[in-house]
Parts: C-alpha cells; structure tokens; sequence
C-alpha cells in the first residue's frame, strides 16, 4: 500500500518517489535535496497520477529555469490537429510544460490525448473550460459546478491547474474603489470570475470552497497554480494595491494548500517597468513563503506588438535571475492572435533564452558549460558542431546555407579578417594576410 497521496506529503515523510529521483538526477542535485525543497513548498513537482506518460520535472528557483508553452483550439480556430501539432514540436524543442488553454469543441478529448500522448508537465485553466462544458450564460453556473470543472480536468490527468482563487469579494471591492489602471484585469479567467461575481453577488467559490478544491488536488496528485487575477495588463499598473492585495491573500492560500500536502505554484506579473522586478521577485518571495513563482513575461514595454517574445524575454531572464521559477512563453502574436506553428517557436526559443541566461546569472551548476563549449567550436571555427550545440539549429544552418563564403573556415561578414581565424594562425606561427 502507496503510504502517501501527494510528491508534498511524501517529501514531508522523507520518501524519495521514482519522479523525485528522476527529477534530482535532471536537475544534478540529491534525491534530499529537492525532498527538503517540496516538503518546505519551495519546489514543486507536478504529477498527476493519472498522467502515466510524464517526464517529471521539478520547479523552484534554485532550480534550472522552466518553461511553459501555451496552446489550444478557439471559436475561430478550431483545428485540433493543428494544435497537436504544435505540442509534438514544443516538446521536441524542450518546453517543459504545456498549457491547454482551449476554449470550443471537445476539450475534454483533447485533455485525454495529452495525457495519453504528451510527456511534458500539462496544465489547464478550468474557467475558460467551464463555459464550453455546461453550454450555459456565465452568471448561471452554480458554486458546485465550478469545483467540479476543477475535478473534470484532474480526471484527465491534468498535472497543474490555474485556479483565480485570490480575488476575493474584498479584492474586487478594492478594484473597484481605485479605479486608476488603464487596462483594468486583463486575466481572462480572472475577468471571467469578477464577472461573475457582479452579476450574482456571490463569493468566489475557488475562495469560499478552499478546502473542496483542496479535497480534489490531495485525491489526484495536481498542483495549484494561483492565478492572478489581478496581474498588471499595462507597465502603468505594476504593482498597484489591487495587485499586491490579491498576492497576501495567494500566500495566505499557499499555507493552507500545504497544510493538506497540496503542492503551490503561485503566478505573477505579465507587465512590469525592468526597475520594479527585482522588487516585485522578493516580495512574492516574502508574502509567499517561498513557493515558485510562475510568471507570464514580464513584458516591459507595451510598444512592440509583433515582438513581445522579445519584450517577454527581457523581463523573465531578470525575474528568473531575481527568484521567478518557471516562465510562460509569449509569443510575437501575443495580443493579436492565436499563435501559428512558427509563432510558437519563436515564442519557445525566447523563453529558453531568458531562463538559460537566469540560470547563469543566478548559478546553476553547469548551467555555463553549454556556453563555454559553443565558445570553443567558435574558436575551432566548426560549423558542424556550433549548428549542433544551438538552442536552435535550424535557423543558424540555414543562415550559413544562405551566404557562403570564400573561405569556408570564415563567414561572409568578416572572410578573411575573422578574428578567430587569424588568431588561429598568428598562434600557430603562420602569417595573417588579411587578405
């Protein structure tokens, strides 16, 4: 007989599980270690036990970096292999974690594939499923059904849910009563539980039923992502009162959720100025004892639709340097559309290149090593195996595909001024022509 029902409760009573040993040999640290990391809430490892087919990963901020890629079918595109599609290739490229966040059709067939199929961490936002479940106006879904959407996606074998707990009938009333952001609550789910709350004048039930909701995450294994309902939509509303309140009632919750061996991830900021960061990092940190911070962005500038996997990117590699555990990608359609398949891939490698940066800065064992070995097949000036050490290969062997050189030891820019070619020689007691 199993004797624990959670990673949280298992760490707790010091019994290392397959996924803690797997995921400790990933990260290069001991199987104690990271027990010490989950059983404290500092790290989480998400594992729903009906997802057989799962690579487990652990997320904490003394933790290589993780990411998250978000995808799923809408109204208006609906194909869902199409969607697939997208997974197949956001695993192959490294994402530790997806995100169904589908909203029409047959989500909960789509659920079930991705646990049948996907071996990376899966998560989904119950909210937005619940209006295509029960096919009714949003004031009419009762407090029961909206726990148990949260039960329907643990079923499906989903590894973290994003639940808009925090925003509270007092939260909402201090929204209200400072009326000063210019983009209001940009969450989709968190705009869907505040609307809903007007029209019925009821509690948030995530909130009131706590320990319901708590009851379904402790019988399947599922980790609590906190959503922040109050996140900054717009650099102008960072860190305003209506956000950091929502944050001391997240940490509140995150105490009780380990009371019941429920592990907490709890989501942060998605605009932010690059000065408050820090700052914003180590008050999560604070008010939240500690449990890995998930953040989308930040992105530090509104200005650049189009390119906001790069204002995303500026704003994680700080927030991952300053405590942020595990980003969620942002792709150049952010804001205008659902993301294409080449979209999302750009989306994954700026995402990866903000946490492998944070991974330097902050000091993971090894994390400069990959650095240190493109730097040497740059020396070597060989081509082969810098394409094979990228990121990315793709783009940087076609580049090269697409202007060669006179000399193949060069590239087209520099030919046969390349610095690293003429060091090469000079070294070796050859004459440099420049020329």
């Amino acid at each position: 007989m199993k004797m624990y029902k959670t990673q949280m409760e298992a760490a707790k009573k010091r019994i290392a599980t397959i996924e803690m040993k797997k995921a400790a040999v990933t990260e290069n640290i001991t199987e104690q270690k990271l027990m010490d990391l989950i059983a404290k809430g500092e790290a989480v490892l998400p594992r729903n036990i009906r997802h057989e087919n799962i690579s487990p990963r652990a997320i904490g901020s003394v933790l290589r970096t993780k990411i998250n890629v978000n995808l799923g079918a809408s109204r208006d595109c609906r194909n869902y292999e199409m969607e697939l599609n997208k997974v197949q290739h956001a695993t192959l490229m490294g994402a530790d974690a997806i995100m169904d966040l589908s909203t029409f059709g047959d989500t909960r067939a789509f659920r079930r594939r991705l646990s049948a199929e996907c071996s990376a961490l899966l998560g989904t936002v119950p909210i937005y499923d619940a209006l295509v479940y029960y096919n009714k106006s949003l004031k009419d879904i009762t407090p029961e059904e909206w726990l148990d959407i949260a039960r329907i996606h643990a079923e499906d074998g989903m590894d973290f849910i994003t639940v808009h707990a925090g925003m509270n009938k007092a939260t909402a009333k201090r929204f209200k009563q400072n009326r000063s952001r210019i983009t209001n609550i940009v969450s989709r789910g968190g705009s869907l539980m505040f609307s809903w709350m007007e029209m019925t004048g009821e509690e948030n039930p995530f909130f009131e039923y706590y320990e319901q909701l708590l009851e379904i995450c402790r019988e399947y294994d599922v980790t609590l992502s906190l959503g922040d309902a109050c996140r900054p939509g717009s650099i102008h509303d960072a860190s305003d009162a209506t956000q950091i309140e929502e944050l001391i009632v997240l940490g509140e919750l995150a105490k009780r959720a380990w009371e019941r061996d429920v592990q907490v991830m709890i989501e942060g900021p998605g605009h932010m100025p690059m000065d408050q960061i820090e700052a914003n990092m180590k008050l999560q940190k604070t008010l939240c004892h500690g449990a890995p911070f998930y953040v989308l962005g930040p992105l530090v500038t509104d200005v650049a639709p189009g390119y906001d996997h790069i204002t995303s990117a500026i704003g994680g590699a700080l927030a991952a340097w300053h405590g942020a555990s595990f980003l969620c990608y942002v792709t150049p359609a952010e804001h205008l559309r659902l993301p294409t398949l080449e979209d999302m891939k750009e989306g994954i490698v700026a995402a990866k290149i903000a946490a492998h940066a944070a991974d330097i800065a902050k000091g993971i064992p090894n994390a400069s090593d990959w650095d240190d070995n493109m730097s040497k097949a740059r020396q070597a000036l060989d081509w082969e195996k810098m394409f094979s050490i990228a990121l990315e290969p793709e783009k940087p062997r076609r580049y090269r595909e697409e202007s060669q050189p006179e000399e193949k030891d060069t590239c087209s820019m520099c030919g046969n001024m390349c610095a690293m070619r003429n060091m090469n020689l000079i070294l070796n007691g050859e004459t440099v022509t420049g020329k």
